[in-house]
């Protein structure tokens, strides 16, 4: 009888061998699957670069010394010889001509006194004529006397009393003559002036005086002028207002808070002021007092004048003239050789700030202590050296020991 087979026990081996090695794979596929890959990031070195800290506001262009062209007297302004933008020389350009007012209109009241007036200084100068024809008939008289008693007393016939008492006579004559003659001018004088009341617009005489030409006080340009056309003035009114558009000021309007960091004579960049390239200023006054302004937000401020004096030359700066608006950044700190980083690369750990800094492929958490900021750099007094990297801009999946790589370009 021949016994049954057994089942060889060497035959399961393979089989488990095989389903390990599956569970390892299968292991192993998952990890690969789900290994967090390395985050992408810009990566900013640390370097010593130039900085400087401004404070930003909006400003106007003015011209530094306006000058106020005024009539002199009342009139009429004629039609102006200048237009807005012409240029002028001082003491040359003709800039206006006013014309005296012609005299007003007479009541019957005025006129009947105005013509009584001219009748009394007519009677007067005929009284003043007669005395003249008189004072001189008296000297004629005198002069013949002191003839007669000068030959006379040449032969002994009359005496030296008689003789000084024809001097005299002739004297006297002489000096009423004198003042007949005056009295005549007066008289005639007061006539003429009783006639020019009785004169009304448009008569003869009424208005026609030269015009008074008023010559540019200064040189420059017209920058306003008060009416094209002719008007009637008062004296004082202004007529046009002259400047010199080649010196030009700036005028700012800073937060108190920012103009205690603006120090006396600092310099300042002029931008958006419609040329390509940015313009040179400085400071030249700080006023001391403050004046409040509601913003557009409705925020009551308390905001400080400053004037900046435009260091560009106007060849540089063609067009820009007065009242025009510009973008000023008035620099209240700089340094030539900074230790910086990016700002973005800052973030907030706890009450410090902090970076990370990119190290053999991982992201490690760094403290640092910053000085000086601007609007794209911040300076680092302690915690980084000099060519390390840092991430620029670190978001949420950047942690302690995150893998990195580096953008490219970064």
């Amino acid at each position: 009888m021949i016994p049954p087979r057994r089942p060889a026990r060497h035959s399961l081996a393979p089989r488990s061998l095989t389903w390990a090695a599956s569970g390892l794979l299968v292991a192993a596929a998952l990890v690969w699957a789900f290994w967090p890959e390395p985050v992408t990031v810009d990566l900013a070195r640390v370097t010593r670069a130039p900085m400087e800290v401004t404070v930003s506001a909006e400003g106007v262009t003015r011209v530094r010394d306006r000058y106020e062209v005024t009539a002199p007297l009342a009139g009429t302004v004629l039609r102006a010889p200048v237009a807005v933008g012409d240029a002028v020389r001082a003491g040359e350009t003709v800039v206006a001509q006013i014309q005296p007012l012609e005299p007003a209109f007479l009541d019957a009241r005025a006129r009947a006194g105005a013509e009584a007036a001219v009748a009394e200084a007519q009677a007067a100068l005929a009284l003043a004529r007669a005395r003249l024809a008189q004072a001189r008939a008296d000297l004629e008289q005198a002069e013949s006397d002191y003839a007669r008693n000068e030959a006379l007393a040449a032969l002994g016939r009359v005496s030296q009393h008689l003789l000084e008492e024809a001097t005299t006579t002739r004297a006297v004559a002489r000096s009423a003559l004198e003042a007949a003659q005056s009295s005549v001018d007066l008289q005639q004088a007061t006539l003429a002036r009783s006639q020019a009341a009785l004169l009304g617009p448009g008569e003869d005489g009424a208005g026609s005086a030269c015009c008074i030409e008023i010559r540019a006080p200064a040189s420059g340009a017209v920058l306003e002028l008060a009416n094209e056309s002719a008007r009637p003035v008062q004296a004082g009114d202004v007529l046009m207002t002259l400047g010199d558009l080649g010196d030009l000021e700036i005028e700012v309007d800073l937060l108190s808070s920012d103009a205690v960091r603006v120090p006396p004579g600092a310099s300042a960049h002029v931008e958006r002021w419609g040329g390509t390239e940015t313009l040179a200023a400085r400071v030249r006054q700080i006023e001391p007092a403050a004046f409040t302004k509601v913003s557009a937000l409705g925020i009551e401020e308390q905001r400080v004048h400053l004037k900046l004096d435009l260091l560009t030359p106007p060849e540089a700066r063609p067009g820009l003239g007065d009242q025009y608006r510009v973008y000023v950044r008035v620099v209240t700190w700089q340094a030539p050789a900074v230790l910086q980083v990016p700002i973005g690369a800052l973030f907030r750990d706890g009450g410090a700030w902090a970076v990370f800094v990119a190290e053999d492929g991982r992201a490690r958490r760094q403290v640092v202590s910053v000085g000086h900021q601007t609007d794209l750099a911040a300076e680092i007094t302690a915690g980084l050296a000099e060519g390390a990297q840092v991430i620029a801009f670190p978001g949420a999946r950047i942690a302690e020991g995150s893998r990195i790589t580096a953008a490219p370009g970064g």
